[in-house]
This record gives structure tokens, sequence and C-alpha cells, in this order.
């Protein structure tokens, strides 16, 4: 409080206030409502009020961008909503104008609320007319502050919604255009706005691919295809600090990326990373097709065709199939956990219940071995016989039988060379097809029903087209890489290799075991089996091997005609034909036959 002196009036008091400057934009790229500007017109009220806003680190301010008054209330807003949980540290607020501060009347009668409770002055700078407002709930007997509120607060509801219905009139008719896209707000991911091409009219904006965005998409096709789980891919990006969806437009405005997770009220994130959940659906997104979508469907000429916003998609269709076809059929490896070096995690079940077995370390035990342990507590259920076994020894013992079974098989590298299949888009196409047949019968007016029919006709021609095309098959082709499976183990981490025993089909259930002091693995507990596509290849192995082992092990042979038979030992006899009588008949062949070597050896095609 300040005190001048006047001769005709006596001493005077003037209170001096502590003020919070409210800045407030719906799109920061709008100048005609700048945060200069707006912050003008409140230092002017402000000086007439003999309100400070500070200075320096003590500065009282609220700037809130590309936040909507329609949308967010003043309690929800970053920065203001943070100043209105804080009461006691201001005296009054101050805004441009009405609409920067509400746009609702309910908004209105939340903030009339909180001022008369805590007894706050509300000011805005240029109010109807372009006079100054000024609410004084400082005086909580006088209705007259909230009741005008009220009334404007009407008003500016009023406005809002009509803004609104020429908004959404706008957007819709830009819908419609081919290549044209809105302008204003953030752009499907991997594409960003650029000026319409003379050739194409040169009004408006289209867009173009994000040449940033485009590179990161290229990346996580790779290592998908590489075999990378969704989770991994995610994992690297976040590692490499690569901005996410959410993230990337803000960056490119050079605005701080993170904000208000959907769903949170409180929780302001500085970032948001990348998850399987956000890539599974940024690649399984149309817009990548370059089509425009809204409210989750594409958006269809009188042909029933997808209009475009792009002359230049990213994907083409069958790179969009095959991509969606690969997430699909590894929808569960999304969850891979690269956390946790146990070996068998996805592997190694328990015989009784069927449940996976989980390493458990026992660090809090000296001296103890970690073990393997169903874990039907976590799961809800029940157990009759859980099991548990010593981590090292059966990590050993499935190393040892995948190895034997699969080690000498050499790997091969497979590229897939998509085809195209028109089921996708024409099960879709119907699906929304008989969404809208639901509508029939429901318009009232004519126009209502010609423009029903008109969708209905669109979605049938393209639907009619679809059914025109044909399938291409996809081809697949297998190259050998010149190593096997006991190299690719060798030079593995404990997650490659796991990923190796997942992608074979390998399982191993394990029995409850009998108490004892067991110094090894009880190999009669345990049943190893593998169900994947080398399964074929290792019973070939295994086959193969059993025939050399029996062959070697044989002491007997049938005579066959055409065959020499050499003895193992030197010996002065002569070399006799089995087919030919031998000259001694007492003589047996006492000597073991060591090989058999054919006097002609076909040749394989």
């Amino acid at each position: 409080m300040t005190t001048t002196r006047n001769p005709l009036a006596g001493t005077v008091h003037i209170e001096t206030l502590r003020g919070v400057r409210c800045v407030r934009l719906s799109v920061l790229t709008d100048e005609t409502t700048s945060p200069e500007r707006q912050r003008e017109a409140d230092d002017i009220a402000a000086g007439a009020l003999n309100i400070v806003f500070g200075e320096g680190d003590g500065l009282r301010e609220a700037v809130d961008l590309d936040v909507s008054a329609s949308k967010v209330s003043p309690f929800d807003r970053p920065a203001l909503g943070q100043w209105l949980a804080r009461p006691d540290e201001f005296d009054a607020l101050v805004w441009w104008r009405f609409d920067r501060a509400i746009r609702s009347m309910s908004d209105m009668h939340d903030l009339a609320k909180w001022a008369k409770q805590h007894r706050k002055m509300l000011v805005f700078a240029e109010g109807i007319g372009g006079g100054r407002l000024v609410f004084d709930f400082r005086n909580p007997m006088d209705p007259m502050s909230e009741l005008m509120m009220m009334m404007l607060a009407f008003a500016a509801q009023v406005e809002s919604q009509s803004i609104s219905d020429r908004v959404t009139g706008a957007m819709a008719a830009m819908r419609r255009m081919p290549l044209r896209w809105r302008g204003g707000g953030k752009p499907p991911y991997g594409c960003m706005p650029a000026p319409m091409p003379e050739e194409h009219g040169g009004v408006g904006w289209t867009l173009v691919p994000d040449p940033d965005a485009v590179l990161i998409i290229e990346r996580i096709v790779r290592e998908l295809l590489e075999g990378k789980t969704a989770s991994a891919v995610a994992i690297g990006l976040n590692e490499d600090q690569v901005p996410s969806p959410r993230d990337h437009w803000a960056v490119k405005q050079n605005r701080a990326k993170g904000g208000r997770p959907g769903g949170a009220k409180g929780l302001i994130r500085d970032a948001f990373n990348w998850n399987p959940t956000v890539l599974t659906r940024m690649l399984k997104n149309p817009t990548l097709l370059g089509w425009k979508m809204h409210q989750g469907k594409p958006v269809r000429d009188d042909q029933g065709n997808p209009i475009m916003s792009t002359e230049t998609p990213i994907m083409t269709r069958e790179e969009f199939d095959r991509i969606g076809a690969l997430l699909g059929s590894r929808s569960i490896e999304n969850g891979d956990r690269t956390d946790t070096d146990a070996l068998l995690l996805r592997v190694i079940h328990c015989d009784s219940c069927g449940g996976r077995m989980y390493l458990n370390k026992q660090k809090s035990k000296k001296n103890q071995a970690p073990v393997y342990k169903c874990n039907f507590h976590a799961r809800g259920g029940n157990c009759d016989a859980p099991a548990h076994i010593r981590g090292d020894w059966v990590d050993e013992h499935v190393t040892a039988e995948f190895l034997r079974l699969v080690g000498p098989i050499q790997t091969k590298h497979v590229v897939e060379i998509p085809g195209y299949d028109p089921e996708p888009e024409l099960r879709a196409t119907l699906a929304e097809f008989e969404e809208h047949q639901k509508q029939e019968g429901r318009q009232k007016s004519r126009h209502a029903r010609q423009a029903w029919q008109e969708r209905a006709d669109a979605l049938d021609n393209r639907i009619a087209e679809l059914e025109t095309r044909e399938k291409v098959q996809p081809q697949r082709v297998v190259t050998p890489t010149g190593r096997t499976f006991a190299d690719e183990w060798t030079a593995a981490d404990t997650a490659g290799r796991r990923a190796m025993l997942i992608e074979a089909g390998v399982r191993l259930d394990v029995r409850r075991g009998t108490r004892g002091g067991w110094r090894k693995l009880d190999t009669s507990r345990v049943d190893f089996t593998m169900t994947g596509e080398l399964d074929p290849a290792a019973e070939g192995v295994a086959v193969a091997a059993a025939d050399v082992t029996a062959e070697a092990n044989r002491t007997d042979m049938p005579a066959i005609p055409g065959v020499v038979a050499r003895l193992a030992q030197t010996t002065a006899e002569p070399v006799h034909t089995l087919a030919e009588p031998v000259a001694d008949p007492a003589r047996e062949h006492p000597e073991p036959v060591a090989e058999l070597v054919p006097e002609r050896v076909p040749v394989l095609a």
C-alpha cells in the first residue's frame, strides 16, 4: 500500500495489488492475437489499476500456448492451473479479452466461484466495446460481479459455438478436396504441410513427406524385417532419443516436448516415449498410404475411392499390407523383455499347470544358485505340483539339446517379396458399407436421404472395383548364409539366444523333483520338445546321425550283389565278391566287415 498527499482530499491510501498476467493462444502462429500484444494490453490495464506483475525471477505470468479455451478449463491449463492452485501468492488475474479466459458458461461459473471463495479480482483489459472490465470479488456481499460475468459468459459461449460450426463446415468441405490439407494442426506422422503446387491450383496447403520422419519409418520397417520385435525397436528409438510421433511435430515447431497424457489429470510428462503400441498404431495407420482419414475411417469420393492428401504416399499398398501382416504375426512378441538374463523365459513351463516358470536369482540367500519356479500365485491360479529347478542346470541342458539337434544346420537369409491382396481393403470397405446400411430409413429430409444414398453408392462402387482386382502371391527367396546355428548361438547374447529358442518352437516341461542331494540334472524330470520350422531339419540331422552310428556298430552284412567287402585289418587273403562262391566253404569270414564300397557310385541329380 502506498500513501499520497492531496491538498483538497487529505491523505489518500492507494493499494498495490499483486497480479498475474495471463496469456493464452489456441494456435501459436496466430499473429493477430500474439503474446506480445496481449502482454502490452495487460500492462496498460494493470498500470491503471495499480496492479504489479513483478520482475525477473519474481515475474507472475501464466502463458498457455496451443491451448483451446473451448476444450480446456482454466483449472486444467498447464500454466494458469498452477497459479489457481496457489491463490495466496496474488490478488488479481489480468487477461486481454474475455475469450482469452473462458468460452463456456460452466467454466465461467467455476472461475467466478473460485474468485468469490478466495476474494480475487478478475480484470479484462478490453471488454465489450473496447472498455476495461473489472470484476472485484473481494467483497463477497456484492453479487453484481458474478451476475455480469455469467451474462458475458453466455455471449462468449454462443460466439464459440458459432465459430465451431463455421470451422466444422470448412473442415468438412476441405476433406472432400483431393490433396488439400487444412493447414493448421498437427499433420499425420511422416508428413508435413507445404504450399499447394501451381499445377493443382496453388491455393491452400497439401502434405508432402517429412524427410526426418520418413528416415525413422524406414529404420523401423528395416529392423522389423530383420527379425526384431516391436518392443526391441521401440527401446532402440528411445535410447537414441528419437522423438515419438506425439513429440515429433513439437520439435519441428521448436516447441517443448511432452505434455499431458490423455486421461491423466494433473500429470505432465517431459516427453512421450516410443512403445510397441505407439509403433504398431503408426505403422497400421492408412495415412501412410496417403489417405485422408476422419474419425478412424477413410474419406471417400463419389466412386468410393479414398481421397488422397498427398501426391507422394510414404508406402505402397503392398508394403503397407506386408508390414501389417508382419506385425500381426508377431503380436505375441511385442512384449518381449530385455531387462532379464533368463535364457529360458517363455521356454520353460511347469508340467503340472502348464504355466510359465520364471527365474528367481535368490539374491537374499547366500551361496544359492538361481532357480526357475512356477509362479502360479502371480497368475491367480492353482498348481497341484508346482515345480522348481536349478537355473544353470536346465540352461546347459537346453543349450546342449538345441545345438545337438540344429547346431550343424546352416542358417538361411530369407527375403520376402510382397504381393498384393485386395482382401484386407475389401473387408474394411465392406464393414464400412454394412455399418452405413444400418442407418437406412432413418433420414427424415430429402437432402439427408440423398446424401445417404450417395455414400452407399460410392462404397458399393469401391467394393465392386476391389472384387475385380487379382491377388498377387508373395515370393520368398531363401539364400544360405554359410553359417550354422552353432555359429549364430556362439555370437549371440542371452536375448538373442532366447529369441532363437522361441522362434524354433523350443519348449521345456519340468516336473516336480524328489528330495535328495542331487549333484546334476535329473533328466527324467524334463521333456524337451521343438515344434517350429526347424523341427523337420533337426529330425533329418538326428536320423542321419543315428544311421551313421548304427552303420558303424554293425558287425555282419548281408550279401549285396555288386558290392565289394573290404576287411578292416590287413590280410594275405584275397578279396572275394560276395555274390561269388568262396573257395573254402568252411570259411565264414571271421574278420569283421568294416566298410562297403559300391563298384559304381550313382550321380545325384
